[in-house]
């Protein structure tokens, strides 16, 4: 199959690329083979919005049929990495060179002894990209993630609210900051706080087009200081809702809150008409927090690494 090759070029290709992916998805039976739609979303409005800048014309190449239609993907999460999304009836041996080839000239980073690097991430199953990986001097690298999912049919587990905590959606405008300044305090634990830089950031979270507030949730301690969030993306068009981020302040931690606000946000999505729910880890700890919901299946996308 002959494919052309171009770079991201506008809006429209970003709105292209998620009726692609919804497909993928879809195709591959609703595992995390490609990114599900709720990731693109997140990486657009947030990772990349708020926190690396990309310029997507530079960061994003599009591989086309003869007819116009999406043949694959590539873009980057984090600097130094890259991820290729293929449809299925794509695949070849040629096509993930190709990819990588531009993946190499790209985004590799510069180390400070001078040699160049990059990450590659390929499911644990996809032995195609793993053989040209492989050829390509590339070598199975540390902390994979863990794609877990749990059917909705599943029975939701029945925890109990800790004493004096609520759970509900986050407010309007003027509850960011302190939502924003919760993430500070769960993601950045050991960072000085003079190095907050506000919650501006925020408003590009909901600016996604899966974003919605009914499920972005939040827990309020006796005091009325926010203590945990979960944020769910939920895609009526698979059924299909997911995790990201989810996370509680240390001084809040150990008391059952966290397990709580996903239990009652498992609820929320269910009642969407979810049929499956899905949460990424790295971490042994929350492995087992998930696992303790339902989340007891799981894929693994692993890291493969080269250095030149």
């Amino acid at each position: 199959m002959k494919l052309t090759f171009r770079k991201y070029q506008s809006d429209q290709d970003y709105w292209n690329i998620r009726v692609f992916l919804r497909e993928l998805f879809l195709a591959n039976d609703r595992r995390e083979v490609s990114w599900p739609l709720y990731r693109w979303d997140y990486w657009r409005w947030h990772v990349n919005a708020n926190i690396l800048k990309f310029d997507l014309s530079a960061a994003i190449f599009i591989w086309e049929t003869a007819e116009g239609r999406l043949a694959a993907v590539l873009h980057p999460d984090g600097a130094g990495e890259a991820f290729l999304q293929v449809h299925p009836t794509c695949r070849c041996p040629e096509l993930e060179v190709a990819m990588l080839s531009a993946a190499e000239t790209q985004f590799a980073t510069t180390q400070a002894d001078g040699r160049q690097r990059l990450v590659v991430w390929a499911h644990e199953n996809d032995q195609l990209r793993q053989d040209v990986l492989k050829r390509r001097g590339y070598a199975r690298g540390n902390h994979p993630e863990y794609q877990r999912r749990r059917e909705m049919s599943l029975p939701i587990p029945d925890v109990p609210t800790p004493a004096g905590y609520t759970l509900r959606a986050l407010g309007d405008l003027d509850e960011h900051p302190a939502r924003s300044w919760l993430s500070w305090k769960v993601f950045h634990p050991h960072e000085p706080d003079e190095k907050y830089e506000g919650w501006a950031w925020y408003t590009n979270i909901q600016r996604a087009p899966l974003y919605r507030r009914d499920l972005d949730l939040v827990a309020v301690a006796p005091n009325g200081a926010l203590g945990a969030f979960c944020t769910l993306w939920y895609d009526e068009a698979t059924r299909t809702a997911a995790f990201e981020p989810v996370g509680t302040h240390p001084e809040h931690q150990r008391t059952g809150l966290g397990k709580a606000l996903m239990a009652e946000g498992l609820r929320r999505v269910r009642d969407l008409g979810a049929t499956l729910c899905t949460v990424g880890s790295y971490a042994e700890a929350a492995g087992a927090l998930y696992a303790s919901l339902g989340f007891t299946e799981y894929d693994v996308s692993e890291p493969w690494v080269k250095a030149w």
